[in-house]
Formats: C-alpha cells, structure tokens, sequence
C-alpha cells in the first residue's frame, strides 16, 4: 500500500491548486470506460462476429451505427469537463463534529450546458451540480471535522458520466483550503462572576446596585445566584428565578482554564471554555479569557466571541 500511495501522490503531485482559479484543460481531465460501457463492447463485439458469420449487412451497419454512438459519448463525456473553471472560495468555522462547509465556484464559458457533474470530498458525501451555459454556480464540499484546529480541504474528485453512463470523466482538484475548527462547547454552569464598576472605578460594594427585577434561570447559570425565596413561592409552575441588578456595577467573567478540573483531558477542558464562551455571549456578559500564554481582556460581542473561540481552537500546551 506505500508503494501505491507514493506511486499516487507522485502522479498528482502538479495539482496542488493553491488559491488561483483552476481551467480543467486536457492534461487534467482523465476518462475509463465503467462498467456498462465494458459490457456494451462485448455485445458490440458478440454482435459484430455473429454479423461476419451470417455475413448479413444489416448487422455489420447496426454494430458501426453503436458503435460510432458510444464514440461520440465518450467525447461528450470528455467535453463536459473540458474547460470548466472552478475558484476557491471559503469556509465559515464550525465545531468540532459538526460538517464544514468548503465553497467552490464552477464556472462554465461555454454556449452548452454541463450537466450530471458530481463533486466527493468524502466517499459518503457526493454532491451533484449542473451549470447552464455561461453561467457560474456555487457547490458547497462537505467535510466531516473529529478535531479542532485547522481543517485542511482534501483532494476533491470532479467527475461525470454525461450523457449515455458508458464512460466517466474525471479531474483531482485540491484547492489551498483550509477551516478553523472550534473545540465542542460542552453545557456547564459559568464559574463565579466578578462585579466590576461599569465606570471603570470601584464605587464600594456591589449591594449599591439598583435591583431590577428576576428573570428564568438559564441552564448556565450558577445556583448560587438563583432567588431562591422567590422562587419557593411557585416552584412547581415555573423554572427558577435569577436576579438582576442595574446601574452600580456590570457582571465580568474571567474564564479560565485553572478554572476546571485539571484531572480531566486537556481537550474536555477547552471543550467546556467553549460552552463558558457561548454562555456568557448568550447573557451578554462582558467576559474576558485565559490560557497559558494567551490573555484577552474583557468583552462582549461577537468579535470577543471569534478572539476566545480562535485561541481555544489553536491552543498548543
């Protein structure tokens, strides 16, 4: 199997696309006879001897007029690749085992159609795509991602059995793509907040704030700030009960990775920053993250999401 994969690798090696458009021209497009265009040779073939043994005319033109027919098919076959210009697009983030999405553009210059086109990032995942004349179409590659980190676009297989199915068309494309994978959040309640004047001075205890009222507890949310003499009064119709304050001091969060169990597997622990992260985005907390080596301050949105999202992702101990 080594020698067959160096063998491989050796072949395909000048198409590594980078990032430029790609135009499929001859040297690129590679076309074999499937199974059924196998099989119409043979009666091709049984066809022919038995019209030479017969001598009969109308079986020697009969076989030509196939024959000719499954020529002209192949060249079809061949022609619905030919000159097809396919340019990299992107891939948003995603997390870890969930399916990216990589973008191509298929772009076809020419006054006829190319129809039945099929595109395999993975052998399970085939997409099907048809583009008229002169006119581009965007075909999204699904790609499985197991881990977070950079998820790098494999070799994409572009083949089509157009029109008759007695020959497959086929060209490797392997554009310079890659997507940035997210640890899996994990759902865990946040650690302790720390009240922080919104002024940027302290002003005293936080018992200055202004009360503003309750609101539904959230899966997030610790269970020491839950109210519990509130929501003693009718637990049995409705969730727990959080308070909100106003005016003195906002809530800032420091997530950190001492902040979980360090007996748990590194990727566990970033897994439950993540779920930290998109709970703290969800209760429009300012919240700021720490790892070693890496320290963003506190914030709120969706760029301070992105930052703590993308250090977590990239994170090498």
């Amino acid at each position: 199997m080594g020698l067959v994969a160096t063998l491989k690798q050796q072949l395909f090696r000048w198409q590594s696309d980078g990032t430029a458009p790609v135009r499929l021209g001859q040297r690129r497009v590679f076309i074999l006879p499937t199974r059924a265009g196998l099989l119409f040779a043979l009666t091709l073939i049984v066809m022919l001897l038995g019209a030479i043994n017969y001598t009969l005319a109308l079986g020697h033109a009969l076989v030509f007029l196939l024959a000719g027919l499954g020529i002209t098919g192949m060249i079809h076959t061949f022609r619905n690749l030919h000159g097809l210009v396919i340019t990299p697009g992107r891939c948003e983030p995603v997390f870890a085992g969930e399916i990216a999405h990589f973008q191509l553009t298929l772009s076809n210059d020419r006054r006829t159609p190319r129809l039945a086109l099929e595109l395999a990032g993975e052998p399970a995942a085939i997409v099907d795509a048809s583009i008229e004349a002169g006119d581009s179409s965007k075909i999204a590659i699904p790609i499985h991602s197991r881990q977070r980190g950079w998820l790098e676009l494999p070799r994409i297989r572009l083949s089509t059995r157009y029109p008759l199915g007695l020959f497959v068309a086929w060209s490797y494309l392997q554009p310079s793509m890659r997507c940035l994978v997210y640890p899996q959040p994990i759902t865990s309640p946040l650690p302790s907040p720390s009240p922080t004047p919104a002024g940027g001075e302290h002003r005293g205890e936080a018992g200055q704030e202004d009360f503003a009222g309750f609101r539904n507890r959230q899966p997030a949310d610790s269970l020491r700030h839950v109210a519990w003499k509130a929501s003693a009064r009718d637990m049995g119709n409705r969730p727990l009960l959080i308070k909100q304050f106003a005016g003195g001091a906002q809530v800032e969060l420091q997530l950190d990775l001492q902040l979980t169990d360090p007996t748990l597997p590194l990727e566990i622990r970033l897994s439950q920053l993540a779920g930290w992260v998109l709970a703290a985005e969800a209760e429009n907390c300012s919240y700021g993250l720490r790892l070693p080596g890496v320290a963003i301050p506190a914030a709120n949105g969706t760029d301070q999401s992105r930052r703590c999202l993308e250090a977590l992702a990239l994170f090498q101990p």
